[in-house]
């Protein structure tokens, strides 16, 4: 079992101010895998000090440190990946493969892509008599999600470092385990004391700390629509930039001319990666409605190829990530049933063979209206939907017709027709035919949130823009 029961603050691991234990779930035995402590103001108060004091000199610090200190993060972290794999598995239930492939590797990925972006972004630019210059916002607190734990946490650290920023990062309590490797790795690499902090805590203790915190400059939160709105009041006293990355029902368009089988059994695919906890998954599958009986067939034996086992197995999904989860996802299949949507396959209970676990039948429902809850909230499961359109017009009403605007997917061969469909669509981010791009801005519409992530977008988000006028000549006078 692991035990992390200090933090990381100005450099040190310390014992918080007033200890207090948690216990950290495995979810596919539901057997205690690790126990962390959980911090309160105090511990805030100190981590907020010591990310201040460091800015100052941290933040005058040239491009050329600051790549050779994400150089060093990315050579520690190369050391370490398989151990955040193993982490994973244990506090969020990840498969073996998933965990190193996916959720692992997308540290080591960011970390490339930060430098990459660090060695050339624009810092500053000359508009005629005045000079623009981005320099970097202060203190950050980042608090990040069970779901993509490491992934979250890079995707938001890396950026603020590479810009300048000091951090204050409270992970999840639900999947803090990775997060403890990846400060050991800061610890490696060097990281001035004080430039990145660690506290562990809920989101109505530590959490709130951090965002009312006058210290505080930006906060960069992942996490559910209910608790972003939460995030941005506690923030808003203090008129600090906030950065949202929250939920999401995005829809996935199969156009009539798509290849079926490829673009369903991809569909499904996705909204069943990670045991279906992902924001973008692609939970609405639209489909022609004449061609809806082929497409349910196809969904269904889609489905019931994926595997389920043990996650230190290379399966396809694992459990959720605890007992909450599971119960409400059981709430919202039952729910699908009693409105009237037609169960292809899956349904309420654990799958045959498991008496212990968060485990979830892959599940497809179809003959769903956009009406039906389980077409209209997040179930954060391995939940598909599929409704049907009977023109192009009425595709795009149904995918715009909700709160979130996260992403959404687009199949089909003829680009041109994608294409259209794409530029209609109120999301952050469309991909079409099942297309990727790590260093694509990632971020939502409406209630998905607000900000960018990833790439040249994402350092935007850490930096403050100062105009300089009468900056270019020399002698320049009013």
């Amino acid at each position: 079992m692991r035990e992390y029961m200090k933090f990381y603050i100005d450099g040190q691991w310390v014992y918080p101010v007033s200890p207090k234990s948690l216990d950290i779930i495995n979810p596919a035995t539901e057997a205690v895998a690790g126990r962390i402590s959980l911090g309160s103001v105090a511990d805030v108060d100190l981590a907020v000090t010591a990310a201040r004091k460091a800015f100052e000199a941290f933040s005058r610090w040239s491009r050329e440190q600051r790549i050779d200190l994400l150089q060093r993060i990315l050579n520690e972290y190369q050391k370490r990946s398989v151990d955040i794999a193993h982490a994973i598995t244990e506090e969020m239930g990840a498969p073996a493969c998933l965990a190193l492939h996916a959720q692992s590797s997308s540290g080591m990925m960011h970390l490339s892509a930060g430098i990459k972006v660090l060695r050339d972004f624009k810092f500053e630019e000359d508009r005629g008599l005045t000079r623009i210059v981005k320099e970097p916002i202060g203190v950050c607190g980042i608090i990040t999600p069970w779901n993509w734990p490491i992934h979250q946490i890079a995707c938001k650290v890396v950026p603020a470092l590479a810009t300048g920023c000091t951090v204050v990062l409270k992970p999840s309590e639900e999947a803090p385990l990775s997060a403890y490797i990846w400060t050991e790795i800061m610890d490696a690499a060097g990281v001035p004391a004080g430039v990145y902090n660690l506290i562990n805590g809920t989101g109505p203790d530590v959490g709130t700390a951090i965002c009312s915190h006058r210290d505080v400059d930006m906060v960069s939160f992942t996490g559910s629509t209910r608790a972003g709105i939460e995030v941005a009041k506690a923030a808003a006293t203090t008129v600090k930039r906030v950065t949202q990355e929250l939920g999401g029902k995005s829809p996935n368009i199969i156009l009539d001319d798509a290849d079926l089988p490829v673009a369903i059994g991809r569909g499904v695919r996705d909204v069943m990666l990670n045991s279906g906890q992902s924001c973008n998954a692609p939970t609405r599958m639209l489909v022609p409605a004449k061609k809806m009986d082929e497409a349910v067939a196809i969904a269904k034996e889609a489905a019931e190829a994926i595997t389920i086992d043990v996650p230190t197995d290379n399966d396809t999904i694992g459990p959720v990530v605890n007992k909450t989860q599971w119960e409400s996802i059981q709430r919202f299949i039952q729910i699908g049933i009693d409105e009237g949507a037609t169960l292809v396959t899956g349904g309420i209970g654990r799958p045959e063979g498991f008496n212990q676990g968060f485990y979830v039948k892959p599940t497809v429902f179809s003959n769903v209206t956009n009406e039906m809850k389980i077409a209209r909230e997040e179930i954060f499961g391995p939940v598909l939907s599929i409704l049907a359109y009977e023109s192009l017009d009425e595709a795009i009403r149904i995918s715009n017709d909700t709160e979130y605007g996260l992403a959404a997917y687009v199949s089909g061969n003829d680009m041109e027709k994608a294409r259209t469909v794409a530029s209609q669509l109120r999301v952050g981010q469309v991909s079409i035919n099942g297309v990727g791009d790590s260093l694509a801005p990632f971020g939502g519409y409406k209630k998905s949130g607000n900000g960018r992530e990833s790439g040249d977008y994402g350092f935007h988000e850490y930096l403050e823009t100062k105009a300089v006028l009468g900056f270019t000549p020399a002698n320049a006078t009013r």
